[in-house]
């Protein structure tokens, strides 16, 4: 199929340059493993997972057929004051996976908003305790949490706030980001050590400033993905949860990009050894097959939200929130088929050894290379960070990521950061192809 045997006259793309892609278009028919398809033919290494989404490589059969039988069963239902039997089996299947007593699922659709439910859940859960005016949230600088309002707010892109400054949430503050460009720029499966304690700025400014009484939530990434593929400093996430819980406060992981395997571990709570208050989730959780987010809420939060509607009668609503399609049934029956599936092919534990080897290929051939100033690996992702080109942020990865896709491999540029993250099935070979044709496309773009 050529692309102008179809308009591209109506589609409006997101977070694309769409008047250059007007005059390069790059459009996928098929995909199948570790490959896409595209219009003209060719074959690409899917070096992304489609962002984060596609743990288990491209057209499972288990999953494609699990939704044919869920079309062919219950199509859909509501999920305000009834339910579905996959819902509830998806929801146990999660709950099982999270640390702790994190046992409540909230569905939704997407990352963003399972970040704005988070937030909401904090703000309802403080309130049912006698504590409405805990109502400040503290994200993070460079943080990513979707594009929602509530999100954007929380999340320290500026690029991605800089035009909604009007209308984002007014109670919020952010942490330092976690990243010494100049003691810490090659990292390779290990956390930084940090001479100092940067959290030290949360307990002397930011949660004197506000007074930690009034703060209903932190919320972060345990790696930064979307700046790139930032790693924390040794120590960083559990010294949060000691401030956290010195003060009330309750911690939300983002974990839409770790979760369900990107480190080896069912999530990066079990990586770090640090259980939060709440979980986000999404992308991998259906393996990128049907729109689906949530959050695993503590028993702690779930029983204070129903204890404090003790008096009120039965049919009250406990949580004003929802979506149409929460649980959704063919959502909760691919997350299903995707979670078996990551269990009977042990995906997650061979994510965690194909990491190094990612790791050791994209330090091996591209350290050294002209205007690489930064190469941060842990579990089976890599972020390289590029020098700018004066004036015109951005060209270098965006032109380097065009050179790429024209050789075969998706490699996704953010910012200054080329970032590889393949599904868990990708071999050695594609690793090497993947790094060699980015290496080759780094020298071109000196």
């Amino acid at each position: 199929m050529a692309y102008n045997d179809f308009r591209m006259d109506n589609q409006w793309l997101p977070f694309t340059p769409n008047r250059a892609f007007q005059k390069d278009p790059r459009v996928f028919v098929g995909a199948d493993g570790m490959y896409f398809t595209t219009h003209d033919g060719r074959q690409i290494i899917d070096g992304i997972s489609s962002l984060w989404c596609v743990g288990a490589g491209h057209n499972r059969k288990a999953i494609n057929e699990a939704i044919k039988a869920q079309l062919d069963t219950l199509d859909y239902s509501t999920a305000f004051s009834v339910s579905n039997d996959k819902a509830f089996r998806a929801a146990e299947m999660i709950a099982a996976m999270a640390p702790g007593d994190l046992n409540k699922v909230l569905f939704c659709n997407s990352g963003s908003e399972a970040a704005d439910t988070s937030l909401k859940v904090a703000l309802a859960y403080h309130r049912a305790r006698g504590e409405g005016h805990r109502n400040i949230f503290i994200g993070r600088e460079r943080g990513y949490h979707g594009v929602n309002f509530g999100g954007m707010s929380v999340g320290g892109i500026p690029a991605n706030r800089k035009v909604y400054g009007a209308a984002l949430l007014p109670r919020v503050d952010h942490l330092r980001f976690i990243h010494d460009p100049v003691n810490h720029a090659y990292i390779h499966n290990q956390e930084p050590v940090w001479n100092e304690d940067i959290l030290l700025e949360l307990e002397n400014r930011i949660l004197p400033l506000h007074d930690p009484s009034n703060v209903a939530a932190v919320i972060v990434e345990p790696v930064a993905g979307s700046a790139g593929w930032y790693i924390p400093p040794q120590g960083y996430l559990k010294r949060l949860r000691e401030i956290c819980d010195k003060h009330g406060i309750l911690l939300i992981f983002d974990e839409v990009i770790t979760g369900f395997g990107r480190l080896g571990t069912p999530f990066a709570s079990d990586y770090y050894g640090v259980q939060p208050d709440m979980l986000n989730f999404a992308k991998a959780v259906t393996n990128g097959v049907i729109p689906m987010g949530g959050v695993v809420c503590s028993d702690r939060i779930y029983d204070a939200m129903m204890g404090a509607h003790g008096s009120a009668p039965e049919h009250a609503i406990e949580f004003f929130h929802g979506y149409t399609y929460s649980g959704h049934p063919v959502a909760c029956a691919a997350a299903i088929a995707t979670l078996e599936l990551f269990q009977q092919e042990n995906l997650f534990a061979r994510a965690g050894e194909m990491g190094p080897v990612l790791g050791d290929a994209a330090h091996s051939a591209i350290k050294g290379l002209p205007n690489v100033i930064s190469i941060r690996s842990l579990g089976l992702a890599v972020g390289i960070e590029l020098a700018s080109i004066p004036g015109l942020p951005g060209k270098r990865a965006y032109d380097i990521f065009l050179d790429c896709y024209h050789r075969g491999v998706l490699v996704r540029n953010a910012g200054e950061n080329l970032v590889f993250a393949p599904p868990y099935i990708v071999e050695r070979e594609q690793i090497d192809t993947m790094v060699n044709v980015l290496a080759d496309a780094i020298k071109r773009h000196a």
